[in-house]
Order: structure tokens, then sequence, then C-alpha cells
């Protein structure tokens, strides 16, 4: 799956090792993309000995702050890379219902055509589901000798692939019917850093002086 990830990502722009771990865990999220620079370079150099990227210097004067000697080498995807990454897109084999391959592939849908990404999706809810059974029969069975917690947590697994199922049934919906999803990044509303105090009529507090082009 870090194969996949890291073509995708040299297939939009030319980036070195720093670049990429940062915007793989921007693509992916913290927890799919926790790879360590030990992991990454291996792969690099593996994807640079099958012909499907290269190498070459950069601009010193771009290197990212706090990176080794590796960040002088820039990574970009060949003709040949493109292809693979293609051909990886197009697999809808049952590692892409798992979590992390899951993750990765519907991080790249808008490059994956229609038919592929309603297959991935398919599985993914049957996995899902699976899941799902397997926690109810737990939960009907042995729910008397799990302790406070572990019924907790139990609870907790089923409620989220309740939800996941949910989801996915709108996502293969809208598939069927030639819909992209309903949501876009501009309708979500991202919660202020510091949240937002009510003033009262008792609150004394001064008033922050106005912008100094208002002053006389």
């Amino acid at each position: 799956m870090l194969e996949l990830a890291i073509l995708g990502l040299l297939q939009e722009t030319p980036m070195h090792g720093y670049e990429l771990r940062k915007e793989l865990a921007t693509k992916l999220g913290t927890i799919r993309a926790a790879i360590s620079y030990g992991t990454l370079y291996p792969t690099l150099k593996r994807l640079q000995a099958a012909g499907w990227i290269t190498e070459s210097a950069s601009d010193p004067t771009m290197i990212p702050p706090m990176t080794s000697k590796r960040g002088r080498v820039v990574y970009k995807i060949t003709a040949e890379g493109k292809e693979r990454f293609a051909d990886l897109l197009a697999q809808a084999g049952p590692e892409t219902y798992d979590d992390a391959g899951f993750g990765v592939h519907f991080a790249f849908f808008s490059r994956t055509d229609r038919a592929t990404r309603l297959r991935i999706l398919e599985g993914r809810r049957r996995r899902v589901e699976e899941r799902r059974e397997g926690l109810r029969d737990v939960l009907s069975r042995a729910a008397g000798r799990l302790d406070a917690y572990t019924l907790e947590l139990q609870r907790h697994g089923l409620d989220a692939a309740e939800r996941e199922v949910r989801w996915l049934e709108e996502l293969i919906t809208n598939e069927r019917s030639g819909r992209a999803p309903a949501g876009s990044a501009g309708e979500f509303d991202v919660p202020s850093a510091e949240p937002r105090q009510e003033r009262t009529a008792g609150d004394a507090s001064p008033e922050p002086p106005r912008p100094h082009q208002d002053r006389p």
C-alpha cells in the first residue's frame, strides 16, 4: 500500500523524502501514515530499482529544516511508474477491503474508475458487516462475563462498524447513480482553536483596543 501512496503523490508533483512523509500524513491521516524514514527510504530505493521513480538533486536553498542530506534528493515518477500506479489503482482484491488497504485506495478514488470503486466499496462493506456481526455475537453470548470496560469497548467497536456500514451504503448508492459524495471541503466547519467566550452583564473586562488605523 505504501507503494501505491508514494506513486500517487509523486504523480502530483516531484518531492523529496521529507515532503513525501508529510504528505502521506496529510493524505492518509496520521494513524495510517505512521511511516518512519527507515520504512520510507527502502521503499523509495525499491521503486527506483524497478524504474518507477528517479531521483535528482534539488535546489540547496529549498532543503527543509531539520532534514539530513537525504533531503537534497528529489524523487520523480517515470512513465513506467505512472503505468504501475494505474495498475495498482485497478486492483480490487481482498487486500483493498482491509483497513490500511482501503484507506490508501480511497484516498485516490478520484483517479479510479467507477467500476473499481464500486467493487472496493462493496468488498469493504462485506468486510465491515462481518466485523459487525462478530461483535454482535460476542455481546449476545458473552456480555455477562465481560467487565464493564471490556463491554464498553465492544460496544464502541459495534457502534463504529454500524456507522461505517451506513457510510459505505451511502457511497455505494451515489456511485451506482453516478453522483459524487455529497460533502465537499468547503461545507465543513472547522472549529476554532480557542473556544468562544460569552460575555455576561457582570463581565467588566475591557474591550480590546480598536485597530490603529481607526484611531484619530
